[in-house]
């Protein structure tokens, strides 16, 4: 079960600080995002950097991972879930779990459930929220191409996910993890 962070981001609401670097107790959030994949049962975890990837590189550990630099990144999460899922094409794995860096409020216990519906290579899981569809997001190796035929613009594989509702297996998360997103600065607040 590999995982993909898609890590890209400038933080254009932000005042373009990169998401990957923003402090959250006391490291990089890409350290903690890379952290709830692995704890959560992924591995290996892939990271696809895009905003100030040299210098996301330098100050963030981000040892035994593979690192894509999506040059595209600015044209949204699309090209970031294509180049990701690019990426894990000799990996082996028979699925991944796509997180997004800023929502720190998905911990381990929600990936792991996710991780948990895994049934083949077709599996389509995503964590729920109250019965809303939300990250993280399992795609079954057999499903990565159509995935990323689909990923265009900031919606990633929300077309996908649409023409598949009813091929989802939804995992409910809402008791152990927070779908926030780390968007403006009054989100800031979400962060330790």
């Amino acid at each position: 079960m590999a995982g993909l962070l898609l890590a890209a981001g400038g933080g254009r609401r932000l005042g373009g600080r990169p998401k990957a670097l923003l402090p959250h107790r006391g490291r990089p959030l890409v350290e903690h995002a890379v952290r709830t994949l692995r704890d959560g049962g992924c591995g290996p975890v892939h990271v696809v950097l895009g905003a100030e990837a040299a210098r996301v590189r330098r100050e963030a550990r981000l040892s035994g991972c593979a690192v894509t630099v999506n040059p595209e990144w600015e044209s949204g999460m699309g090209s970031s879930l294509r180049a990701g899922l690019a990426s894990l094409a000799a990996s082996g794995a028979d699925a991944v779990v796509v997180l997004l860096v800023d929502q720190p409020g998905i911990g381990a216990a929600a990936v792991a459930r996710v991780v948990g519906a895994y049934g083949a290579r077709s599996s389509l899981v995503t964590a729920a929220y109250g019965g809303r569809r939300g990250h993280p997001v399992l795609f079954g190796a057999d499903r990565w191409e159509a995935v990323a035929a689909s990923a265009s613009g900031d919606r990633g594989a929300r077309a996908y996910l649409r023409e598949h509702e009813a091929a989802i297996t939804p995992v409910e998360c809402g008791d152990v993890a927070e779908e926030y997103d780390i968007d403006t600065p009054e989100d800031l607040r979400h962060l330790e």
